[in-house]
């Protein structure tokens, strides 16, 4: 384990804390987070987990800007709902994302677990798009993420990273039931 993913670990557990308690200042900690991890995932050979802090540095500025955008009179930020037909067009996107980068990882890369790589980075994209618009069901994802990434990290060695984010998961349940009661208030 390097002193930077110590580091990245560190940041994100603050960033999602922050984002769990709808904290607008989530997003300084998730913008050095991904910084880092995108040094961490190459090294790594997860590309597409590199590539994917790439994107996720630019989500952040669009995040910091929304959220910045929709806090309700007492501070949080308000939540909400996509409709049936969103919830299976983004399940659907993301699932046709993860076959396509997949097959390009696997077919013109080294990657290691080029298919269990795009699938956690194309469930993170949407999950990340859904968080930063601010809709629940973004924990859905991030559950299905942070379920796969663990093993796909203990097997690269990143251990930290896959203790990480077996704590992001059972952030995100706390962050799934969390969001839902602030949806009903």
């Amino acid at each position: 384990m390097s002193s930077l993913e110590w580091v990245a670990a560190a940041l994100g557990l603050v960033n999602i804390w922050l984002v769990v308690r709808r904290s607008i200042w989530n997003y300084p900690f998730g913008i050095a987070m991904v910084v880092l991890y995108g040094f961490v995932f190459f090294e790594a050979r997860l590309y597409s987990d590199a590539l994917l802090q790439i994107f996720f540095l630019i989500v952040q500025f669009y995040g910091w800007w929304n959220w910045a955008h929709a806090r309700a009179d007492a501070g949080a930020v308000e939540v909400r709902l996509l409709t049936a037909r969103a919830r299976i067009a983004w399940l659907g996107g993301a699932a046709a994302a993860t076959l396509g980068w997949g097959w390009l990882m696997h077919r013109y890369t080294d990657a290691a677990f080029p298919w269990w790589d795009a699938g956690v980075a194309m469930l993170s994209v949407a999950a990340q798009i859904l968080m930063s618009r601010r809709y629940v069901e973004n924990w859905l994802l991030w559950i299905a993420v942070d379920a796969i990434a663990i093993g796909l990290y203990a097997a690269r060695g990143l251990t930290l990273t896959a203790l990480l984010y077996a704590v992001f998961l059972g952030m995100a349940i706390g962050g799934l039931l969390g969001w839902r009661r602030a949806l009903r208030r």
